[in-house]
């Protein structure tokens, strides 16, 4: 049997990275798509390609085109087959002052993080369908349900906007498609922390019933879950990673 082919999306950062490598390690051929982070991507797919036997491509596009997304599924389509497992994690956060807020900015997160899992999705729903297989996964977010900061409420917005995209693909894929979404809280990467005072950290971190911040390594094993048949009877749901999180239970 051959193995299932995962496309990851925004794949070269902390959470994307961690997921690849759970679902290489699973036995799952890996697609890591990168927009910016090129040598990331490449390191990854050699780290890959080092320690499992799976095949694994390193593709760069931006997610929120379509030209690029069709051009990307074309690609593993000819090389690899196709996709089995959407993992829509591409995400770009662009926190700033409400009042220095723009509408710029407010469609570029929207674009990225809510319209290129849909593009996504669309793209590659249709074989899955017809194969009467597949698995899509949305990266969500705590800060889509009932977290919120004022800091980032065009993330915050694209990210509810993806949960209800998920109960909608649901519907759409059904019966051979399970789509779900994981909303991760407070995740340690190095991206997440960058940019905080530490008083700051700290008085998030107390928030956390755990009183820690959750490993992407965490939220790839549950990623990886999802994806498995064990978790076959688990649809349209919303699965929140968060420690325990003061003002999203």
């Amino acid at each position: 049997m051959e193995n299932r082919v995962a496309l990851v999306t925004g794949g070269a950062g902390g959470i994307g990275s961690a997921i690849c490598m759970k679902l290489a390690e699973s036995g799952h051929d890996i697609v890591i798509n990168y927009h910016h982070s090129e040598d990331a991507a490449k390191l990854l797919q050699k780290t890959i390609c080092d320690q499992f036997n799976v095949r694994c491509l390193c593709i760069q596009a931006d997610v929120s085109s379509e030209a690029e997304v069709d051009a990307m599924v074309s690609r593993i389509e000819k090389e690899l087959g196709g996709v089995d497992i959407l993992i829509n994690n591409a995400a770009v956060d662009m926190p700033n002052l409400f009042s220095l807020k723009n509408a710029d900015e407010f469609r570029k997160v929207l674009d990225v993080n809510t319209v290129g899992a849909y593009i996504c999705a669309k793209r590659t729903y249709r074989r899955m369908i017809d194969r009467e297989y597949g698995r899509i996964i949305n990266i969500a977010s705590t800060n889509g349900i009932n977290t919120y900061y004022p800091m980032c409420f065009d993330y915050d917005a694209s990210k509810a906007a993806l949960i209800s995209l998920t109960h909608n693909l649901a519907m759409q894929c059904a019966p051979y498609v399970n789509v779900n979404a994981v909303a991760p809280g407070f995740i340690g990467t190095e991206k997440e922390l960058e940019g905080y005072d530490e008083e700051f950290l700290k008085e998030e971190c107390e928030k956390i019933f755990l009183k820690r911040y959750g490993k992407p390594e965490e939220v790839a094993s549950l990623v990886n879950f999802l994806v498995s048949d064990e978790a076959s009877y688990i649809n349209n749901s919303v699965i929140r990673i968060d420690g325990g999180q003061a003002g999203s239970c």
